[in-house]
C-alpha cells in the first residue's frame, strides 16, 4: 500500500506546536463564570504557503505484460517454467497430452500416403490411354475418363497435403510457447490440469522498459509536478535511483482506498531495481495556500468531513461542511470551507451541538 507524507513548511510545524501547548491558552473572562458551560479550545484559521512534497511507496513493474494460453484444450503433461523464471522467445512454457492430435496426425499421414498411391495410379492409367489414343487402339471416352480420374485423384492429394498441414499445426499447439522475452510473474495451472484454448496460464513481464507503479489520493493530481518528474529511489538502498515520467493515469478510483494508479515511466532503470522492488517516489509541487488545521478539528457531520466554527461575538458553535485538499501524519489542509480569520475549535468536540454556548479558549493568544 502507498503512502503519502505531507511535509509542512516550518512555519506550519511552530502553529502546530503552539496548538499542542496548553499553556498558551487562555479562557475568555466570561467562561471562568460558569463552570458548568463547555470548555474548547479555538484556533485562528490561516492561510499558509505549502511547498508540498509528496513521497509514496510503489513497486517496479513491466509496462508491457502478456497474457500466455494454449491454442486447443487438453490435459497438461508437463510444465517447464516457474514464477519468476527468465525465459526467451519461442522458449517451450508446458506440453499437454498429445493423444487426440497424434492420432489425428496419424489419420492425416494415412489419408494422404493412399491420396497418393491412387494419384500414381491414375497417372499411369492416363499415361496408357494417351498412348493408346494416338495409335488409334481406344476411345476419347475412355481417354477422357482417364483424365478426369487423374484431376480428381490430384485433387485428393492436395485435400490430403491440407489436411495434414493442419493436423501438424493442432499437434504443434500442444506445447505452450513463449512469443516473447520476460519473465514469469504468474502461474494459474498444475500437471494433470484440463484446460481450455484461450485460458490464461502463465503471464510474462516483456523484457524491456519498466515502470514505477504508484497509487496516490485524487487530489495530488489536480497539478503536476515541478519539472514533470518524479525521482525514484530504491527503497532497500536509497542511493539507487531513477528518473521517470508520468505515463499512465488510471481513469477510476479504488473504492476502498480512495486513490488512484499512477504509472511513472523510468528513463533508465537500474539493474536493481527489478521486477516487483519496492521503490519511494518524491514529487515536488507548486508552492499554493491552503487552511492547516491538526487533525482533531475534524468532525464528521452528516456523513461530510466537517468542522466547528466558534462565533466569538455569540460564544456559540456551529458545524460547517468542509473541502479537504490533504491529509499529513498530524494536519489537514483545506481547500474550501473556512475563511482566514474564523476560528475553528480544535479541542473539545465530542460533545457539541449546534448553537451551543462555549467557553473558548484561544491557542495561541496572549494574556
Amino acid at each position: 500500500m502507498s503512502r503519502i507524507v505531507f511535509r509542512p513548511p516550518p512555519s506550519v510545524v511552530l502553529v502546530l506546536t503552539a496548538l499542542a501547548s496548553i499553556g498558551c491558552a487562555r479562557a475568555e473572562p466570561d467562561a471562568a463564570l460558569d463552570p458548568a458551560m463547555a470548555r474548547v479550545r479555538v484556533v485562528q484559521a490561516r492561510r499558509t504557503p505549502q511547498a508540498l512534497e509528496v513521497v509514496v511507496t510503489g513497486d517496479i513493474q513491466a509496462q508491457a505484460q502478456v497474457n500466455v494460453s494454449f491454442r486447443t484444450n487438453g490435459k497438461v503433461a508437463e510444465r517447464r517454467v516457474e514464477v519468476g523464471d527468465h525465459v526467451t522467445a519461442n522458449q517451450v512454457l508446458a506440453v499437454l497430452e498429445p493423444l487426440t492430435q497424434q492420432a489425428n496426425l496419424d489419420n492425416a499421414k494415412a489419408a494422404l500416403a493412399s491420396a497418393e498411391a491412387l494419384l500414381t495410379q491414375a497417372k499411369m492409367s492416363f499415361e496408357r490411354q494417351k498412348q493408346l489414343l494416338a495409335g488409334g487402339f481406344t476411345t476419347r471416352s475412355t481417354y477422357d475418363n482417364a483424365e478426369q480420374e487423374l484431376r480428381t485423384t490430384q485433387a485428393a492429394v492436395d485435400s490430403a497435403k491440407a489436411a495434414l498441414g493442419t493436423a501438424q499445426e493442432q499437434f504443434s499447439y500442444t506445447e505452450l510457447r513463449a512469443g516473447v522475452a520476460g519473465v514469469v510473474t504468474s502461474r494459474s495451472f498444475e500437471v494433470g490440469q484440463v484446460v481450455q484454448s484461450g485460458q490464461t496460464v502463465l503471464v510474462i513481464a516483456q523484457d524491456g522498459p519498466r515502470d514505477a507503479v504508484f497509487n496516490v489520493y485524487e487530489s495530488l493530481l489536480a497539478q503536476p509536478p515541478a519539472g514533470d518528474t518524479i525521482a525514484v529511489a530504491l527503497q532497500s538502498d536509497p542511493a539507487i535511483t531513477a528518473v521517470g515520467t508520468v505515463r499512465e493515469i488510471s481513469p477510476t478510483v479504488d473504492a476502498a482506498s480512495g486513490t488512484v494508479r499512477v504509472k511513472i515511466g523510468l528513463k533508465s532503470t537500474p539493474a536493481a531495481m527489478g521486477l516487483g522492488a519496492v521503490v519511494v517516489g518524491r514529487g515536488r509541487f507548486a508552492p499554493h495556500e491552503a487552511v492547516i488545521l491538526p487533525w482533531s478539528a475534524l468532525y464528521r457531520y452528516d456523513g461530510q468531513p466537517s468542522v466547528w466554527i466558534y462565533d466569538p461575538d455569540r460564544r456559540t458553535v456551529s458545524v460547517r461542511a468542509v473541502e479537504i485538499d490533504r491529509f499529513g501524519p498530524d494536519i489537514i489542509a483545506l481547500k474550501r470551507g473556512v475563511e482566514p480569520g474564523e476560528r475553528v475549535v480544535v479541542a473539545g468536540i465530542q460533545f457539541l451541538r449546534p448553537g451551543q454556548t462555549v467557553a473558548a479558549a484561544e491557542i495561541g493568544a496572549r494574556p
